[in-house]
């Protein structure tokens, strides 16, 4: 188990109660400041909390061991990284309406397991310029998620990416997109020039999607 991660809030501690929560998970080698870039163009209405990610790597930090040139990983440490920020979730959630994960690259990997392994815990899941884990022949992780319960909970699923992204593999690609289509209620839109990045129209499309695909819903429960 790692020690509680660092935490950045968009919100003071007596602001947060009763909003629905962003949870920012950045990409391999960035930190906890990063993602927070996009929140002034985020529906303000949420509290985002920005983690980061226990790993040392290069000029900043990482979520699970990773080889940047292809990038292979031990699935039982994306799991084991997922169960983690699990466990700071949980300390918080009780004070909030909803919580919603937003990853990015390595942070979608972290992001998307998550929901795998909880999905009627979360509202929603952003993920941008990333991929889904492939667990392979690793039966203990394969075991730990349930895409079955994912597929049957409908979560929305937003996926942000440039067709031309220089760093993730098109077979990790393929692999997100079959997965995704099977098992969540997916947005994917395609922006290019974004790179191995974000744009301001995706930032937009975001800031949209949390506000139909959280807020609205959770209005209409309350009525």
């Amino acid at each position: 188990m790692n020690p509680e991660p660092v935490v950045v809030w968009s919100r003071e501690p007596d602001e947060r109660r009763d909003t629905h929560l962003v949870v920012l998970l950045h990409g391999y080698g960035s930190h906890e400041h990063d993602l927070l870039g996009l929140v002034p163009n985020l529906p303000e209405e949420f509290t985002y909390a920005s983690l980061r990610g226990p790993l040392t790597a290069g000029p900043g930090y990482s979520w699970f061991s990773l080889d940047p040139q292809d990038l292979s990983y031990d699935s039982a440490e994306v799991l084991q990284a997922a169960e983690d920020v699990w466990s700071w979730i949980e300390s918080v959630q009780d004070q909030h309406l909803s919580v919603t994960l937003l990853g990015f690259s390595q942070g979608m990997a972290v992001a998307t397991t998550l929901l795998r392994t909880r999905p009627h815990q979360l509202a929603a899941v952003v993920g941008l310029s990333g991929f889904v884990l492939d667990p392979g022949e690793d039966e203990q992780v394969a075991a730990a998620v349930d895409d079955e319960a994912l597929a049957a909970a409908k979560i929305p699923f937003f996926w942000g990416r440039d067709q031309e992204d220089p760093i993730i593999p098109a077979a990790a690609v393929d692999h997100t997109h079959r997965w995704a289509t099977e098992h969540a209620n997916l947005t994917k839109v395609l922006y290019a020039g974004a790179g191995h990045g974000v744009v301001p129209q995706e930032i937009s499309h975001v800031g949209e999607f949390l506000t139909h695909m959280v807020l609205k819903p959770a209005r209409t429960a309350r009525r």
